[in-house]
């Protein structure tokens, strides 16, 4: 009989259970860290060597801050900023002139993002996610708007949201947002509306640009909006009607007369790597004088997400620019009178997520609408004319539909909504909320000399309020909490 020694004892339960805590706590705690310390570690965006820069902004006079050749003001409800010089130069004015409004922004953002992810820990993890997908991101962009942005970054003090992520690392990725918000199945991107008037369509034979940027991403964007005068060393000026804080341009003029405007699209798989889709337009907007030589700018650059740009100048040539990932540029000519919704038109119309956006969003009724209104728009349509468009809220055949409803042109969505004649370089700029206000105008020719300064006594010329912004139908959808009806 063999001895085999004196057994172990079974583990006793409070034992067992002290084991399966331990285990729990370095599952879910020290393994999680660890990841935490290494993504930090790892995916660093490092900002460029700078140029130096210094300068406070300063209080010339009521309602007028300066910094050098830079200044902010309001021109009715609508911030009204210059910049001026070299990327660091341009950078650095934005933050120290808008500090207050760019730290407001950010914090919606933040408060959104609080919002819709209210655990903390998701929160974090989601913020892991993307340093990890997008470390490279700043790899897609431009020298200058690298050193534009670092400048930004730097003059961004004290930063209330460093313990978030570090200034440039952040910045980096907030001018990328729209590329980001564009790939998500539910963008809040995809609902904008625009059309061009030219060959004796519009006023005077001149030709116009009109758009409604929809962007549901809090109200300070709309309250908040800026028009921004663009001087930079050895491009052409430009205007850009944004918010602060973004170094890039949605909706903008350029002093030769080129206006482009963009839209969300899909198509193709997002690449978390190339450039983003406001500095391209921020770019053409610098560098190019017509509409062909903008096209000629785009053909070999590389989105990150798919989209639309609307393209005019001020001989009337009228394109829309489809780009998607991997793919060449899809150009479509118009002349006339020519709408853009949000879905694509050319070799990627059979594309499933295009399809996606054409069923499930309201971009078909959206453009049938747009197609009627401007089919019976009178010929030489004045301005107002073309804000009415904008300001639609009917369906097709001009059914009554419920105030806010996302068929409509105008759903009460917008930050933003233009126009600008190209011909005269005029631009007209909603002032909030969204396009019941005042659109005021900026003559952006005269905006832009070399030799412009502002004054106090300059007139303010504005068209009138949508007549529902006073109304009793508009306080009564107020107070119902601002209901949105209509998705597909």
């Amino acid at each position: 009989m063999t001895d085999e020694g004196p057994k172990t004892p079974a583990p006793r339960p409070r034992a067992r259970w002290k084991r399966r805590l331990l285990w729990a706590f370095v599952l879910l705690v020290v393994v999680p860290g660890l990841a935490h310390v290494s993504i930090l570690a790892g995916t660093r965006i490092e900002p460029p060597a700078l140029a130096q820069t210094t300068g406070e902004a300063v209080e010339a006079r009521p309602g007028l801050r300066v910094l050098g050749p830079a200044y902010a003001r309001k021109r009715g409800a609508i911030l009204e900023v210059r910049l001026a010089g070299t990327p660091e130069e341009i950078g650095h004015q934005h933050s120290r002139l808008l500090y207050r409004e760019m730290v407001e922004n950010e914090g919606t953002l933040y408060d959104q993002f609080s919002h819709y992810v209210p655990v903390p820990p998701l929160r974090w993890l989601l913020v892991d996610l993307s340093r990890l997908e997008f470390r490279h991101v700043d790899q897609g962009m431009q020298d200058e708007r690298r050193r534009e942005i670092a400048a930004q970054a730097r003059g961004f003090s004290p930063d209330p949201y460093d313990g978030f992520l570090s200034t440039y690392h952040r910045f980096v990725f907030l001018h990328s947002l729209y590329d980001i918000a564009l790939s998500f199945e539910h963008s809040p991107l995809i609902g904008c509306t625009s059309f061009a008037l030219g060959d004796g369509a519009f006023e005077d034979g001149h030709t116009v640009l009109a758009r409604n940027f929809d962007f549901e991403a809090g109200s300070i964007f709309d309250t908040g909006k800026a028009v921004f005068l663009v001087r930079e060393q050895d491009r052409i000026p430009y205007a850009s009607v944004a918010w602060p804080g973004l170094i890039g341009a949605v909706s903008g003029m350029n002093a030769e007369g080129l206006a482009l405007v963009v839209h969300g699209a899909r198509a193709r798989e997002p690449r978390n790597v190339g450039e983003p889709v406001v500095h391209t337009t921020r770019d053409l907007l610098g560098r190019a004088r017509t509409t062909a030589e903008a096209i000629d700018l785009l053909r070999d650059r590389s989105p990150m997400v798919s989209h639309l740009i609307m393209l005019t100048d001020a001989k009337g040539d009228v394109a829309i620019v489809e780009r998607a990932p991997g793919e060449p540029i899809h150009v479509r000519r118009g002349r006339g009178k020519v709408p853009l919704t949000n879905h694509l038109e050319g070799p990627l119309v059979n594309d499933p997520a295009n399809k996606r956006v054409e069923s499930t969003t309201s971009t078909r009724p959206r453009r049938e609408r747009l197609d009627e209104l401007l089919q019976n728009l009178p010929p030489a349509a004045s301005v107002e004319h073309v804000m009415g468009v904008l300001r639609d809220k009917k369906g097709l055949g001009g059914v009554d539909l419920p105030i806010g409803h996302r068929r409509s042109l105008d759903a009460l969505i917008a930050t933003h909504a233009v126009v600008m004649d190209t011909t005269a370089r005029v631009l007209w700029v909603s002032e909030g909320p969204h396009l019941l206000g005042r659109f005021v105008r900026f003559d952006v020719a005269r905006l832009l000399e070399s030799g412009y300064e502002p004054k106090d006594d300059e007139p303010l010329v504005t068209a009138p309020e949508d007549p529902l912004y006073r109304s009793p139908a508009y306080e009564a959808w107020e107070k119902a909490g601002k209901p949105h009806h209509g998705e597909l």
